[in-house]
């Protein structure tokens, strides 16, 4: 029997400095970890129709059907990260990096399999923590869907993936959910103020 495929958006995230936190404060970081999955993370997942396929000590691997979703949750993911544990000190608090990728997958009861999901494995390695890596891929599905800034990173080359990467880089904290028209009008200041263009030379003498 073939092995049963599609197409799926996989999102990849693991905790920063995850051995360092555990050797500071194991059981501390494992309770902390767990209700950060259990408050913020897993709701965020099954609000934009996602599905945790296994959870992988530090981190998580999940599958949506959209790019879009995969985007939309991983920016609130790390947008809501940025307001927990705000009495611990920055080396100590738990940070989120994220890959997004979308690929072809095989998929089994309780994992998926396939290039797609080691090139979301790669996206996340590639984030600093707090941090969301997309693939070129996504980047076109995306297209103008969604308000945020999108640095490229141009190509990257990571570990067991043959070709090249294209890598860009999602400000979480950058654009809302409801961006402005391109139509809309910007508010006309109090004071009388002139604008300058760039001169043009009329004259055909380039001295001028």
């Amino acid at each position: 029997m073939a092995p049963t495929r599609r197409l799926a958006a996989i999102l990849a995230a693991d905790v920063a400095g995850y051995s360092r936190l555990m050797g500071a404060d194991e059981e501390g970081t494992h309770a902390r970890l767990r209700a950060h999955l259990r408050e913020l993370v897993d709701p965020k997942i099954e609000e934009h129709r996602g599905r945790i396929v296994k959870n992988t000590g530090d981190g998580l691997l999940a599958e949506f059907p959209s790019a879009v979703d995969a985007v939309r949750c991983a920016v609130e993911v790390q947008r809501g990260m940025v307001d927990r544990e705000p009495d611990l000190p920055d080396e100590r608090r738990i940070r989120f990096r994220i890959g997004v990728n979308l690929g072809d997958v095989i998929v089994e009861e309780h994992d998926i399999f396939g290039d797609g999901v080691n090139v979301a494995a790669r996206l996340e390695a590639l984030a600093e923590p707090g941090g969301i890596c997309i693939s070129g891929t996504v980047r076109d599905h995306i297209g103008d869907r969604l308000p945020y800034a999108f640095e490229d990173m141009g190509e990257q080359s990571v570990k067991n993936i043959a070709r090249p990467l294209r890598v860009y880089r999602v400000e979480p904290a950058a654009g809302t959910e409801q961006p402005i028209s391109p139509t809309a009008a910007l508010p006309l200041p109090d004071k009388p103020s002139i604008a300058v263009l760039p001169f043009q030379n009329l004259s055909g003498d380039p001295e001028q």
